[in-house]
């Protein structure tokens, strides 16, 4: 092999090397996601800590009015939940589980958001004992079609 044939082979390899990197430095990057919530719900900050466990950075705003935040976002009662986070431009409302929230991030369906509506037991920070709903995350937009984000059944 010629000099310049092995520097060129050396120079794609680190190329390569530093691509790798670059991604796996993207892949750990905190999320940052900003959460609306009640003063008097335990469970969001349950839900919260679920959050930063897989590395989101939450600005945390305690309202007593998350209706308004709802209302704003376009939020509907039959997608209504006991809290509501931005993250990316996307509405997330309720206990949706994170890495639903990076699946979200990483498709950028054409969506409002997603959304596990009402409290299903068993949802990151509705955790009590053993018992566990089966339980969907929805997607939906603004012309208030829903559709299954993810199915989580067996979780």
């Amino acid at each position: 092999m010629n000099h310049k044939k092995t520097i060129l082979a050396i120079s794609l390899i680190l190329a390569s090397g530093a691509a790798i990197c670059a991604k796996k430095e993207d892949s750990t990057k905190p999320v940052d996601i900003v959460v609306y919530r009640s003063p008097t719900c335990g469970c969001c900050e349950k839900w919260l800590a679920h959050l930063k466990q897989n590395n989101f950075n939450i600005q945390d705003i305690v309202t007593d009015n998350v209706q308004a935040i709802k209302d704003k976002y376009g939020v509907s009662q039959e997608m209504a939940s006991c809290h509501t986070a931005i993250v990316d431009g996307y509405v997330v409302e309720g206990h949706v589980p994170a890495k639903d929230i990076l699946t979200l991030l990483k498709t950028k369906p054409k969506v409002i958001g997603i959304s596990v509506p009402g409290m299903p037991k068993g949802t990151p920070g509705m955790e009590t004992g053993e018992a566990k709903d089966p339980y969907d995350v929805i997607s939906f937009d603004r012309d208030k079609r829903f559709e299954i984000f993810s199915n989580h059944e067996k979780d």
